[in-house]
């Protein structure tokens, strides 16, 4: 089982069979936070190492339509390939950047997290609020030390 702190004698016992799923990358501040939110729920979230284990073309195009973005909405223009690719040139068809995508993992932006309140790219981090279903149980500071959820579990306003 999946560990929470114990300073809040209100909260639940952790999911550890969840239905919310996250696109992650370790490496990224962006998702370890947005993992904490999840995890700040009570929830252990399906964790998806996408560098790892992409998604297939089908899943790709049901998570860009599940969001309701365009596919170039998706692409990562920070990381190479990018340039070298010439992705920032308005020349390719969507099914171009999808293939893109699949052949270098690392161009798909992350976190994608998907629960039963629907699908969202989680940039920021607090996104992720907008989405899922259980409240958080306590406080949470971002790894910059940004206070996003006060120690009631209310999200703090910026």
């Amino acid at each position: 089982m999946a560990n929470i702190t114990d300073n809040h004698p209100e909260k639940q016992s952790v999911e550890t069979h969840s239905s919310i799923r996250i696109y992650h990358n370790p490496a990224c501040g962006t998702s370890r936070n947005t993992l904490g939110l999840i995890r700040n729920t009570g929830v252990e979230p399906t964790i998806i190492l996408y560098l790892e284990t992409p998604p297939n073309r089908q899943t790709l195009l049901q998570l860009i339509a599940d969001m309701g973005i365009l596919v170039r909405s998706l692409l990562r223009p920070n990381v190479e390939p990018f340039a070298t690719l010439g992705l920032s040139e308005d020349k390719f068809s969507d099914s171009e950047l999808i293939d893109f995508m699949l052949e270098y993992p690392i161009l798909i932006n992350r976190p994608i997290v998907v629960t039963p309140l629907g699908s969202c790219l989680c940039r920021p981090s607090e996104q992720v609020l907008d989405i899922l279903p259980n409240p958080q149980l306590g406080a949470f500071t971002k790894e910059d030390g940004e206070v996003v959820i006060d120690a009631n579990g209310q999200r703090v306003a910026q």
